[in-house]
């Protein structure tokens, strides 16, 4: 495929950012290409095989290879396969989006790519069952030759898998089949996993009514002490509409960030970078303002998955949220002559000084330990 100079020139930078240090930048990247699809998929292969991409760079390629769904991202996956460790698990989910293409040959490329890692004794264990996890569906004739294959493995767990493999759904799919009928799991994090694997071929509009049901989740008195994490659950949903260019819950992330007593995690800001729109900014300026009441350095609480709150620079936050708005504010092309930038700068001055900033004063994150 051909890619047009605006398109090059568009695709260059996101890929860069793959490789960045900063979470949300990484995420709004991967959404981002997901969305342009096989535009890009020629530029993330080469990205891949470039000996400067270190491992978490290529697991974000990977991501976004198994949200494209294209088939030049077998032999990518394959290689994936082959480099170990959490690189390894990503190339599972890529080959495993790829096992219902509409073409044959590319099915049946992933199909055997997955087997072959499966059955491979000295590949990790982890590898090997996420392998397994993938191959749930498969023809019965190769679920007869792993059934041989691992018969006389020596690892008790791989014959376990293998076994819970040919009787059936993994328990993720129950639970997100569960969950879209309207019975949440009593683990959130569940539903986060699951929502992982599910939510790329789900109907928009179940996901849209699954967050619904999260929130109201996060409400009920007789789930207090887990709320903080049934919202990193949601977060998890709004990311999953924005790695599809969705905008059917934008009103559930503008209501989120205006009434957030904290800062959000990072999937809240991701899905606001790709997919927020003006009816966002207002919310973004309320975040702000609230923020802006502790001094730099001040910790403030972090709405942060399984582990609860969390502390967090006020700073960062406040950085994060400008970043949102200015991310919004070029996307959709909004004047400063707007009737909404003027309702801003009248009901919340400080907030419209500096989130009108660039973002060349953003604090550098520490970059993540290497997998």
């Amino acid at each position: 495929m051909t890619i047009t100079r605006s398109s090059a020139t568009e695709i260059r930078p996101l890929i860069e950012a793959l490789g960045a240090p900063d979470e949300i930048r990484r995420e709004t990247a991967i959404a981002r290409l997901a969305i342009i699809g096989a535009r890009a998929v020629d530029r993330l292969t080469a990205a891949y095989a470039d000996p400067a991409s270190d491992r978490s760079k290529r697991i974000a390629i990977l991501r976004v290879l198994e949200a494209t769904g294209d088939a030049r991202a077998v032999p990518v996956a394959r290689q994936g396969l082959q480099d170990g460790g959490d690189v390894a698990l990503a190339a599972a989910g890529a080959l495993r989006a790829l096992l219902d293409s509409p073409v044959g040959a590319t099915a049946a490329d992933a199909l055997d790519a997955l087997v072959g890692v499966a059955l491979e004794r000295q590949a990790e264990r982890r590898v090997r069952m996420a392998a397994f996890d993938a191959l749930q569906d498969m023809p019965d004739a190769m679920r007869a030759r792993v059934e041989t294959a691992v018969a006389d493995d020596p690892d008790a767990s791989i014959r376990a898998r293998a076994t819970s493999t040919q009787r059936g759904a993994p328990p993720g799919e129950a639970v997100w089949q569960d969950a879209i009928e309207g019975q949440l799991p009593d683990d959130p994090a569940a539903l986060r996993d699951a929502t992982q694997t599910r939510a790329a071929v789900t109907a928009l509009s179940a996901i849209q009514k699954l967050i619904d049901g999260v929130r109201a989740r996060e409400s009920d008195p007789d789930h207090a002490g887990r709320r903080q994490e049934w919202v990193a659950a949601r977060g998890a949903l709004h990311q999953a509409l924005a790695l599809r260019g969705s905008t059917v819950a934008v009103y559930d992330l503008r209501e989120t960030v205006a009434g957030a007593a904290g800062a959000l995690p990072t999937t809240f800001l991701t899905a606001l970078h790709v997919v927020g729109d003006e009816s966002c900014l207002e919310a973004i300026a309320i975040a702000y303002t609230r923020a802006a009441d502790g001094a730099p350095g001040d910790p403030i609480k972090v709405q942060a998955g399984t582990s609860g709150t969390q502390s967090m620079d006020a700073e960062r936050w406040r950085h994060q949220l400008a970043a949102a708005f200015q991310a919004i504010v070029k996307r959709e092309k909004v004047a400063r002559t707007s009737s909404v930038l003027r309702r801003i700068a009248t009901k919340w001055p400080d907030a419209a000084r500096a989130v009108s900033k660039t973002s060349r004063t953003t604090p550098r994150e520490k970059p993540p330990v290497r997998t």
